[in-house]
C-alpha cells in the first residue's frame, strides 16, 4: 500500500524577526567576557529574555544571578559582572561601585535613551509619565533613573484617563517602554496628550524599530493566515506583543511557542497556510527547528515575506575593544 499523502501547508516566514541589535550585543557582550577574563562570568538577570539563549550561555560559563549579593564575596571583586540589555535601575550601578566590581553593562542602547530623557526631563522639573507594564526589567530600571515620585507609570488607557502629577511639577513628560504594542501605546499616547497639551515628548519615538518592523511585518500577513506563530519566550514582552498584534489584525489563531516540544501538530490539522516568525531574543535555529517539525507531518510549501531589511549594528563597551582598559561606565 502507498503511502497516504501528507496534506499541503504553505508556510510562510515573515521578516524581520529574531534578533534585533540590542539583544545579539548583549549575547556578544557575555560571550567576549567570557573570551577576555575566563570563566565564570556573573550577569545580573536574564541578558535577554529567552531561556535557550540563557542556557546557551549557562554552559559556556556564565552563571546568572538576581542581585550583586548572590556572587560570592570571593568573585565579587575579581569576576566581571554584566547588566542584561533590559537596563538597570541607578541603584545597581552605586552598588556596583560601592562594591568595587567590574562591571559591563550590555543595556541596549535604545533602552539607554529612555533613561537619558528621564533624566533629561527631571532636570527640568517636569513629571514623566512611563507607559510600560508593571513588574518588567526595563520598567524598573527606567524608574530607577528617577527618586520615588518623580516617574509615574501608566499601564492602560484607564491609567491614562486618570493619571496626575504632582502639583510642584513645572510640567508633564512622556516616555515609554521600548517593546510596547505601536498601536496601543498610542492610543494611550493621545488620551494624555489630550490631558496635557503642552505634555513633552522626545523627539524620536521610544518603541524601538525592532518592535516595529516585528509588529508592522505580523500585520502584513496576518489577515491571509489561518494560524500564526510567535517564536519566543512567555516572559518576552516583544513576543508577547506580537501574538496581540496579529490577533487583531485578523488570525485569531496566533499561538506563542517557546520550543518545538511545545508544538502540537494537531492543533493545525485544520490550517492551510501558517504565518512563522520570532520576537527579538529569539534565535533563528528555534524556528529552523519548528518549521522542520511541521515538513515531517505536511507537505510544506515555504515562502518569505520580508517587510523591512535590517542593518542596524550596535558597538561593543570599550572594555571589551580595547585590551588597555581597566573600566566601564
Amino acid at each position: 500500500m502507498k503511502n497516504a499523502k501528507k496534506p499541503f501547508l504553505h508556510i510562510v516566514k515573515c521578516a524581520p524577526r529574531g534578533f534585533c541589535a540590542g539583544v545579539a550585543r548583549a549575547i556578544q557582550i557575555v560571550e567576549l567576557s567570557l573570551e577576555k577574563y575566563g570563566k565564570p562570568v556573573y550577569v545580573r538577570h536574564e541578558i535577554v529574555h529567552n531561556a535557550h539563549v540563557v542556557n546557551d550561555l549557562k554552559s559556556k560559563g556564565a552563571i546568572f544571578v538576581n542581585n550583586l549579593n548572590e556572587i560570592p564575596l570571593e568573585d565579587q571583586q575579581s569576576r566581571p559582572v554584566i547588566f542584561s540589555a533590559h537596563g538597570v535601575a541607578k541603584s545597581v550601578i552605586e552598588n556596583a561601585q560601592e562594591k568595587n566590581m567590574l562591571y559591563i553593562d550590555a543595556v541596549c542602547p535604545l533602552v539607554s535613551k529612555v533613561h537619558i530623557e528621564t533624566q533629561n526631563y527631571a532636570k527640568r522639573d517636569l513629571h514623566t509619565f512611563l507607559i510600560g507594564h508593571a513588574n518588567h526589567p526595563e520598567i524598573i530600571g527606567t524608574m530607577g533613573q528617577l527618586p520615588k515620585g518623580h516617574i509615574t507609570l501608566v499601564e492602560t488607557i484607564e491609567d491614562a484617563k486618570k493619571i496626575s502629577a504632582p502639583d510642584d511639577a513645572k510640567g508633564v513628560a512622556l516616555v515609554t517602554q521600548t517593546t510596547l504594542s505601536v498601536d496601543e501605546t498610542y492610543e494611550i499616547s493621545n488620551i494624555l496628550r489630550q490631558r496635557f497639551p503642552d505634555i513633552v515628548e522626545p523627539y524620536k519615538e521610544d518603541i524601538c524599530y525592532a518592535t516595529t518592523n516585528r509588529q508592522n511585518a505580523i500585520k502584513k500577513i496576518a489577515f491571509e493566515c489561518d494560524a500564526i506563530i510567535v517564536v519566543g519566550s512567555p516572559n518576552s514582552s516583544n513576543s508577547c506583543r506580537l501574538v496581540e498584534v496579529a490577533k487583531k489584525a485578523g488570525c485569531t489563531l496566533s499561538y506563542l511557542i517557546s520550543s518545538v516540544s511545545d508544538v502540537n501538530i494537531d492543533d493545525f490539522r485544520n490550517v492551510k497556510k501558517l504565518g512563522v516568525t520570532a520576537g527579538a531574543s529569539a534565535p533563528e535555529w528555534l524556528v529552523n527547528e519548528i518549521i522542520n517539525t511541521f515538513t515531517k507531518h505536511r507537505e510544506c510549501y515555504i515562502t518569505n515575506q520580508e517587510h523591512k531589511e535590517e542593518n542596524i549594528s550596535f558597538r561593543i563597551p570599550k572594555i571589551l575593544r580595547n585590551e588597555n582598559s581597566s573600566h566601564v561606565k
